[in-house]
Formats: structure tokens, C-alpha cells, sequence
């Protein structure tokens, strides 16, 4: 297993995204609640990235740039930045949004790194975030 290295982090870094459409922003952010890391142990599922809604711009963020951006530590890594490309490019591809700068979310994680969980399996899994939006 490669080494993972923390990523000397800038908010130039963050995925900017377009959606079609307003309504796009809810269905992208409960999409976004069943992916994630998984613990099979306790059918837990992590979430690894949100929706986030700034000064009129849209981005997919992993929850280690949301604590940077709060400036709090973080220890963010290769991967988690690769994860949130693979997650980012799996909505794009489903057709809920598209990526502004596709170049930004080139490296991708191998998708055995990512659990999707289907609308309909979610009452299975207790769906944990990392990180609540508009919470400090």
C-alpha cells in the first residue's frame, strides 16, 4: 500500500461543480449522505464529501477541507482528494452535476475505496457524516 501524503491544501484546490438546476442541490446533497467509507462491523457508513453553497459558486468538498476551511487541523491526504474526484465524477456521470475544471478531479480512487449505498438499502446502514454544515 502506497504511503499517503498529506496534501498541502489551498482553497484553489476545491472541485467546483454546475448544477442543472436548484433542485439539483438537495438530491445531490442526500445523495451524497450514502456514499462514503464503510464499517461493515456496525453496517456504519462514513461520508466522505458535501455539497457545499458559497458566495453563489457550488463544490464537492471531502470533510477534511471543510475542517481547513473552519481553520481547524486536518490531516488531509492523497486519497482523501482522490476519493472526493471519484465521488464528484460518479454524479456527474448519473447526471446531477457537472464538474467545472474536469482537470482538478483527474486522480481518482479505485471505486473498492468508495460504499454506495442504494435510496433503498439506507434504512439498513446508520449514515454518519464526518462534519455538519452550518454546525460548529
Amino acid at each position: 500500500m502506497e504511503e499517503n501524503n498529506l496534501v498541502q491544501w489551498n482553497s484553489d484546490m476545491m472541485l467546483e461543480i454546475t448544477l442543472s438546476e436548484p433542485d439539483d442541490f438537495l438530491k445531490v446533497r442526500e445523495t451524497l449522505t450514502r456514499i462514503g467509507v464503510a464499517s461493515r462491523r456496525d453496517n456504519t457508513l462514513y461520508q466522505s464529501c458535501h455539497i457545499l453553497h458559497k458566495q453563489g459558486r457550488y463544490f464537492i468538498v471531502h470533510f477534511k477541507e471543510l475542517f481547513l476551511l473552519d481553520g481547524k487541523k486536518s490531516n488531509l491526504e492523497t486519497t482523501d482528494m482522490e476519493r472526493r474526484n471519484t465521488i464528484a465524477t460518479l454524479l456527474a456521470d448519473w447526471g446531477l452535476l457537472a464538474i467545472v475544471n474536469k482537470e482538478v478531479a483527474r486522480e481518482c480512487a479505485p471505486m473498492r475505496q468508495i460504499k454506495i449505498i442504494s435510496f433503498k438499502d439506507k434504512s439498513e446502514w446508520t449514515l454518519q457524516p464526518k462534519y455538519n454544515i452550518g454546525n460548529s
